[in-house]
């Protein structure tokens, strides 16, 4: 069931689509920079962490700009898509109790929204690109099928987060608490190889997903070495991600509307 609503949300795109923008264009409209702000934490991250932690390690500011750039807003989009699918069946619930019950719609939501807040940030990300001193042509390219395996992957996420949202709310709480460990524990600022090899951080970090998607995508492009460990550990997870969302939805995907 789980693919079938998916496969007619795709051929329906309108709702989820409009919807992603309207959050983020309402969430603004008040303010007079407008969606203006959204450039303002992909600014801070890039360039203002970026030049911080590039003195404390001895990097150059326009190399580490760059890894910090593309590791933030891939980190942005996973953490947006889990966190707030995790209380968009809750934000949904008129939709749903009137008898909206194809949940993929409001996954997808949150998933065109994160893309949005990724597309607006783009110009930054580029001039961070531009001044660094080694960028892979071939890596952009590779990011055009490897940018998809992660958007996949925060798919299932989002399906199963939003289900265990909608049955415990507290929930949503947890998973914003989680991710502030998950962006320190993630190489977002700091380089993978500084980390020495056998040691607990070493571990706890190839155990991390969110590392292992984002190297996939970020390695190629500047040129870094990619384990091919990482490859089979994003193909696991993918495998397994969508079997276990798809056996979740159908178990539980009914009930959505009662614990609402």
């Amino acid at each position: 069931m789980l693919f079938t609503h998916f496969a007619e949300s795709f051929k329906r795109p309108t709702f989820w689509t409009y919807a992603g923008w309207l959050d983020i264009v309402t969430k603004y409209r008040r303010s007079r920079l407008g969606i203006v702000w959204l450039l303002v934490p992909p600014l801070i991250y890039i360039w203002g962490l970026g030049a911080y932690f590039s003195n404390m390690q001895n990097i150059s500011v326009a190399e580490f700009a760059a890894h910090v750039g593309v590791g933030f807003l891939l980190f942005r989009v996973l953490m947006t898509s889990i966190n707030d699918c995790s209380s968009v069946l809750s934000a949904q619930q008129a939709f749903i109790l009137d008898g909206h019950t194809r949940l993929t719609d409001f996954v997808l939501l949150v998933i065109a929204k994160s893309l949005f807040y990724f597309v607006l940030a783009l110009p930054i990300l580029a001039v961070a690109l531009w001044a660094a001193p080694e960028v892979h042509v071939r890596g952009i390219a590779m990011a055009l099928v490897t940018m998809p395996v992660l958007l996949a992957n925060a798919l299932w996420m989002g399906v199963v987060f939003s289900l265990l949202g909608a049955r415990f709310p507290d929930v949503q709480e947890l998973m914003g608490s989680l991710f502030i460990f998950g962006f320190v524990l993630t190489p977002i600022i700091w380089h993978a190889d500084a980390v020495p090899a056998g040691s607990l951080q070493s571990k706890l970090m190839g155990l991390n997903p969110l590392y292992h998607l984002i190297e996939m995508v970020r390695a190629p492009i500047l040129g870094d070495q990619l384990s091919p460990v990482t490859f089979y550990y994003v193909a696991g997870l993918t495998l397994f991600g969508w079997s276990m969302a798809a056996v979740v939805y159908r178990r539980y995907a009914r009930y959505v509307p009662l614990w609402l």
